[in-house]
């Protein structure tokens, strides 16, 4: 299973690129992508757009980035520039779609999501019932998604016409809160 971590956004409710924000003395984007990792995501790859050359230098090997063109135009961008960097990899039956702005979102709820990774697979975290991330697509359905994602919304519109979709109940892990402004952090 590879893990897709959307780092792209430029924050302006947050008041600067969440990507690049501290909790704990630790980047964000180096947190969600320690957690990708730690729960047995390969390959994985960090999807960048503001601030890319920032949030680049932050990661273990500038390598894992994917450059999102449009990312301005929203998270539609993040998810079809992620996929389809990962399309061009052999191996990942499923890739495991994770938001830089989910740092409590630890490796038992990815571990709990991922389990039923395959290629068909339709799935995401809810927490008490409300749906979340991360989200889990099944490699057959990358292409697709990929040429629907749109603005802001991502795979919402794909996601909501899913029959098939699994919720997978993780609120006894955790929230699934995100972090919307800098307040969130505690700081």
């Amino acid at each position: 299973m590879a893990g897709l971590l959307l780092a792209a956004g430029a924050g302006r409710r947050f008041g600067g690129p969440k990507a690049l924000a501290e909790l704990d003395g630790e980047p964000l984007v180096r947190r969600a992508l320690r957690t990708l990792i730690e729960a047995g995501c390969a390959p994985v790859r960090v999807v960048v757009g503001a601030a890319a050359g920032e949030v680049r230098a932050l990661l273990p090997d500038p390598a894992l980035a994917v450059y999102a063109e449009g990312w301005e135009g929203g998270m539609g961008a993040s998810l079809r520039a992620g996929l389809t960097a990962l399309g061009d990899v052999e191996g990942p039956e499923a890739a495991l779609v994770h938001l830089v702005d989910l740092p409590w979102v630890g490796t038992d709820v990815i571990a709990r999501v991922a389990a039923g990774a395959t290629e068909d697979v339709v799935a995401r975290a809810a927490y008490d019932g409300v749906p979340g991330h991360p989200v889990l697509l099944g490699r057959r359905w990358w292409a697709e998604i990929a040429g629907s994602a749109r603005g802001d919304r991502g795979a919402r519109d794909w996601l909501a016409t899913r029959a098939d979709l699994r919720l997978i109940e993780c609120g006894d892990l955790g929230s699934g809160r995100d972090v919307d402004h800098r307040a969130d952090l505690g700081g």
